[in-house]
């Protein structure tokens, strides 16, 4: 039998049979996502590293995509520099854009990151994970019209201080449930229900959101296939710090 590499130890955390969720602050990881980025990225993610001119961008680049291979290459039992990554069809035309996937199957992500924060989902159906900035009210105004009509009017509704953090909510909620079915913004953000209150609406077509616990700023939300709609009833969290929190499913 061919024996394969260990993976280098990931970020502090543990692993688990199901659905997770992370939410990290990338500057702490820096350090270590640089060290191993030339290893472990393929030339790909390496010249998208190097095409960002920010410096926050690359080091966001870099902490998800060295995060994404050490954490898949654990579920996986390969090395993370034998992980192939590549792209499903797009729901909407066929293309090679859509969702990202692990070729060869065995296990599903998503990838967001937003300001200094990144978050990244893993699990054994389609998943969609997105974090936001909480906008600025002038900014949450000019969106809105793009949601669900429900939801504009739940927004209308609102004290407009309360606006931006509710929109903010519904657009997170929105935007995972589009990256697991694989159009992104593709498809129209007004057509499915995903609800700007405290807790998510349920999910379009079987799928079922949630809210991630982040700093006070910022929004986060996980959506999942159905097929785990039969799971527990509640997701356990972990209410830690930024820099290590965890979903579980």
């Amino acid at each position: 039998m061919t024996s394969v590499a260990s993976a280098p130890s990931a970020p502090p955390g543990r692993r688990v049979s199901g659905t997770a969720v992370r939410l990290v602050e990338a500057e702490p990881l820096a350090g270590w996502a640089g060290r191993l980025a030339p290893r472990l990225l393929d030339a790909g993610e390496l010249r998208r590293a190097d095409s960002l001119r920010r410096t926050g961008d690359r080091r966001n680049h870099l902490v998800a995509r060295v995060l994404l291979r050490t954490l898949l290459g654990a579920r996986l039992g390969l090395a993370p520099e034998a992980v192939r990554l590549g792209r499903a069809a797009c729901p909407c035309c066929g293309g090679p854009h859509g969702r990202p996937v692990v070729l060869g199957g065995g296990v599903h992500f998503s990838l967001s990151h937003s300001g200094s924060l990144v978050l990244l989902g893993i699990g054994p159906v389609p998943l969609g994970v997105d974090v936001e900035r909480v906008p600025e009210p002038a900014a949450a105004a000019e969106t809105a019209p793009a949601l669900h009509p429900r939801e504009r009017t739940e927004l209308a509704a609102l004290d407009a201080a309360l606006r931006p953090a509710a929109f903010a909510r519904a657009w997170t909620r929105k935007e995972a449930y589009l990256k697991g079915i694989g159009t992104g913004l593709g498809r129209s953000a007004s057509l499915d229900y995903v609800g700007t209150g405290p807790a998510p609406a349920p999910g379009p077509d079987g799928w079922r959101l949630s809210d991630v616990a982040a700093p006070s700023g910022y929004a986060a939300a996980v959506a999942v296939a159905p097929d785990l709609a039969g799971g527990p009833s509640e997701a356990a969290r972990e209410r830690r710090s930024p820099s290590n929190s965890l979903y579980r499913q």
